[in-house]
């Protein structure tokens, strides 16, 4: 069998259906019917029984698919590994996230980049909130997605892979928590939790500012280092949140509200990587991490869609 005849053999095993077979594996759909007639030609016995409603695998054709597939699976994968190791991408990659939806994301963006890339081992991370660039200044990550902004001089910023409508998180006593949505003004009435660590003034004045955009102060309360204390200190009424919308379905647990604001920015979450340890392995992850982004519809339906 040649490498052409294999691959649309086990296309359509898996398959069972021309048209999508033909899609795969970029030929026309009377090609394949062709291949596999010439394939039942020289073996001599049907491997598919097919009419109008259906195709499936005869008792010899899952036979041939049975015994070939693995042979066929290792050696793309020795392609792979040897297309990779040829191209720098190989060894230990870490890769960071920030919250658990940004993990379900770099979790599934990993398994694309696992089966394109076998030669690299992956670690995935949480980062902390109160030092959410010190992993990558000491080599504890290799890249991470983090919540944007980003004005550090040392770091690439790369694409945005998800983007979320901004809500408050909030006691459900609250008498905010009733609202349909709240404006940034309202925060002056609030007391706002806000984060301690190393975060970079701008980017806690972008998610967590001192006064509302009339110059109104906001009042600020207990500085936190994890993001799992603040739920416990929201829920204690010691102070609110702003939060991504889609926390909701996460986090949501009696005692809590997330309410969206009618006039804030979106979060945007963004993969970056130092400068200067830009490599193929770093290039290549974020590439597919993109595309797998671009494939669910976009940085504002992703989360939907995993």
């Amino acid at each position: 069998m040649e490498r052409h005849e294999i691959e649309i053999f086990l296309t359509l095993a898996e398959e069972l259906h021309f048209g999508r077979t033909a899609e795969r594996a970029g030929v026309s759909q009377s090609r394949v019917s062709q291949t596999v007639a010439k394939l039942e030609r020289r073996i001599g016995v049907k491997l598919f029984e097919r009419n109008s409603r259906r195709v499936a695998l005869t008792a010899i054709g899952q036979q041939l698919r049975d015994g070939i597939e693995p042979a066929h699976r290792r050696i793309q994968e020795e392609i792979a590994r040897a297309t990779a190791a040829g191209r720098g991408i190989t060894g230990l990659l870490r890769v960071g996230f920030s919250g658990v939806f940004t993990s379900s994301l770099i979790l599934k963006a990993a398994d694309v980049f696992s089966a394109r890339n076998p030669g690299v081992e992956l670690q995935i991370q949480q980062v902390p909130m109160s030092d959410p660039y010190g992993s990558l200044r000491t080599g504890g990550v290799d890249l991470q997605v983090t919540e944007l902004p980003i004005d550090e001089p040392d770091l690439t910023v790369g694409p945005v892979l998800i983007s979320q409508l901004r809500a408050l998180l909030l006691p459900a006593g609250h008498s905010f928590a009733r609202h349909a949505s709240i404006g940034l003004e309202d925060l002056a009435e609030m007391t706002l939790l806000t984060v301690g660590g190393t975060v970079p003034d701008h980017w806690r004045e972008h998610h967590f500012p001192r006064q509302t955009p009339t110059g109104r102060p906001i009042p600020q309360g207990q500085a936190i280092l994890h993001w799992e204390d603040t739920l416990s200190l929201v829920l204690a009424g010691k102070g609110v949140s702003p939060v991504s919308a889609a926390g909701a379905r996460y986090y949501m647990q009696p005692g809590l509200a997330f309410v969206p604001f009618r006039d804030a920015p979106p979060i945007e979450y963004a993969l970056v990587w130092p400068s200067a340890r830009e490599t193929a392995k770093v290039r290549a992850f974020a590439q597919i991490a993109h595309e797998f982004t671009r494939g669910l519809g976009g940085p504002n339906r992703v989360l939907d869609a995993l």
